[in-house]
């Protein structure tokens, strides 16, 4: 892909990012964010073959422009599956501010729009892989409690950590960062690691 290519979809993108923030999931439509790009819907298109295409390829973009990969590097490095399950909270309770503009609008418009739906359901998916690796890493060392299958201990932290949950402990409830974070991180070890809680 040429330079201009190059810079022309990175434009598309972060005016997709920004109006998706500003104006929620319904609102952005290809000619709106032609519009506010400043070029031709056509040329929209000619980056991306549909609206669900360049949706999903918006919030796969703001996960890179955030740099997730470095984010979650603690965690991936962790030496035990409980201290992979702690970093992974946290990593992900700094990581939720920064795109809870960008997840309430898809969250809000993905009963009504396939577009918003697929691109949301993408960037979940990522995020139960997150869970899933933590829940695998308790079973590999032996502390997965007896009691769950490692998919059933994903379905449930992956519950535990979705965003309106979030939304509900910090925005509704006044919870901090930091606040989230210890007690989210206790539950999950109480609820998943079969070993004496080591906040206790």
């Amino acid at each position: 892909m040429s330079s201009d290519n190059t810079e022309t979809r990175t434009k598309i993108l972060d005016t997709t990012v920004r109006m998706l923030e500003e104006h929620g999931g319904r609102g952005v439509r290809m000619g709106d964010i032609a519009r506010a790009t400043g070029i031709s819907r056509q040329a929209v298109y000619l980056h991306f073959a549909s609206r669900t295409e360049l949706l999903v390829a918006a919030t796969r973009y703001l996960d890179e422009k955030l740099d997730v990969d470095r984010r979650l590097a603690p965690s991936r490095e962790a030496t035990s599956g409980v201290e992979r399950l702690a970093l992974y909270i946290e990593s992900w309770a700094h990581y939720i501010p920064e795109i809870y503009g960008v997840a309430k609008a898809l969250i809000l418009a993905q009963d009504t729009d396939e577009a918003a739906a697929a691109a949301w359901d993408d960037r979940m998916q990522a995020m139960r892989d997150g869970c899933r690796a933590a829940i695998e890493a308790l079973h590999s060392d032996g502390t997965l409690a007896s009691q769950w299958t490692t998919k059933k201990a994903t379905d449930a932290l992956w519950t535990m950590l979705l965003v309106p949950n979030w939304e509900n402990l910090t925005v509704k409830c006044g919870w901090s960062t930091r606040q989230y974070i210890r007690w989210m991180t206790i539950a999950a070890q109480r609820t998943f690691v079969d070993a004496p809680d080591p906040t206790d």
